[in-house]
């Protein structure tokens, strides 16, 4: 099994990144603010840098560390990568198979039940833990509404079937979030699930989530040697990673959507690190990034029962193992991929 590394996030926005042996730097004004050694690392993650040199991209490529760019606000802007690892012929697979309507209806499907189920059971998780003070019986609804849909999954025959499903499923889960947001509810209302830009706290809270789970599941794919960008329910568009967006669909719920809720019933973060734009985006500022960024890697080393290899394994590394069985599936070993389904 793979050994879960750490993800070095870079925050300052005037960081330079360097190399000095076998050692990535960060500096500041060309003094020496933050020294690692790459065989601790399996991922940097810069945001708002102002650059790198061309020794520590080639250190990066050389140990299979992705280097990752984001804007200060956390749109992706690029990745540095190696040669390509793993077999050809699982790549040439993956192609002929995102062609095959049936097979990529089976693999969508899969996807989109993992993430109603795992879904439903967030909202379950509400009803469980505080039935005193959540609405049980909108609660009740929305995951029997969730069930139903899951069920309808079955008699799908196309992808536009499923993309309309899965839809149902967003908006229905979506609209019973703010039932789960148990302090600083005025704050961190949310009126509909909205991007690009988010317009309200929480929006932004979890799309900056969803761009970290991106970050963990392309280089998951690209280390096993799947092409992200080749997906079955997301299709092709120049710059998406649409497989791992595919993968993400059954992760969000458990990795993203919990860890929101979580900080903000727990008051680790506050309203006043969320910037209003004039755009009407809402940004979070450096302190409640950072905040964030320490939560997420505090629970990536959280251990759980993966449902399919019956083991204990730290949550970081479920995307690798979900990339895992896909890869083993594409090659043949197993007769069909296992989705996560979280208990």
């Amino acid at each position: 099994m793979r050994k879960l590394l750490n993800t070095l996030y870079v925050t300052i926005p005037d960081a330079y990144l360097a190399r000095d042996g076998e050692n990535v730097l960060v500096k500041v004004e060309n003094e020496i603010k933050f020294r690692i050694p790459i065989h601790n690392l399996e991922g940097i993650v810069c945001f708002g840098f102002a650059g790198a040199s061309p020794g520590l991209m080639h250190l990066c490529c050389e140990r299979g560390v992705a280097l990752s760019f984001l804007t200060e606000y956390g749109k992706f802007m690029g990745r540095v990568t190696g040669s390509v690892s793993g077999n050809i012929l699982l790549r040439r697979n993956q192609y002929r198979w995102t062609e095959n309507e049936k097979i990529a209806v089976r693999l969508a499907n899969h996807f989109i039940l993992a993430k109603i189920i795992n879904s439903r059971a967030v909202l379950h998780r509400a009803v469980r833990d505080h039935p005193q003070v959540v609405d049980n019986e909108f609660l009740t609804g929305s995951m029997r509404g969730l069930a139903n849909l899951a069920k309808q999954l079955d008699h799908a025959q196309d992808l536009n079937t499923l993309r309309g499903l899965e839809g149902q499923a967003a908006y229905l889960y979506f609209s019973a979030f703010n039932q789960l947001i148990l302090s600083q509810k005025e704050d961190f209302n949310m009126t509909e699930r909205n991007r690009r830009p988010p317009l309200d706290r929480i929006n932004a809270l979890l799309s900056f989530l969803y761009v970290l789970l991106a970050h963990e599941v392309v280089a998951a794919l690209e280390s096993l040697g799947l092409d992200p960008q080749a997906g079955f329910l997301h299709r092709d568009r120049p710059g998406r990673p649409s497989l791992a967006l595919d993968v993400m669909e059954e992760l969000r719920p458990h990795f993203a959507d919990r860890l929101a809720v979580t900080l903000v019933n727990r008051n680790q973060i506050c309203a006043d690190g969320f910037v209003f734009k004039e755009n009407g985006a809402v940004i979070m500022d450096d302190q409640i990034r950072k905040a964030v960024l320490l939560a997420w890697q505090k629970r990536k080393q959280e251990e759980i029962t993966h449902p399919y290899l019956e083991q204990k394994v730290p949550l970081g590394l479920i995307p690798y193992i979900q990339a895992m069985l896909l890869a083993r599936y594409i090659r043949g070993d197993i007769e069909d991929y296992p989705p996560f389904f979280w208990k």
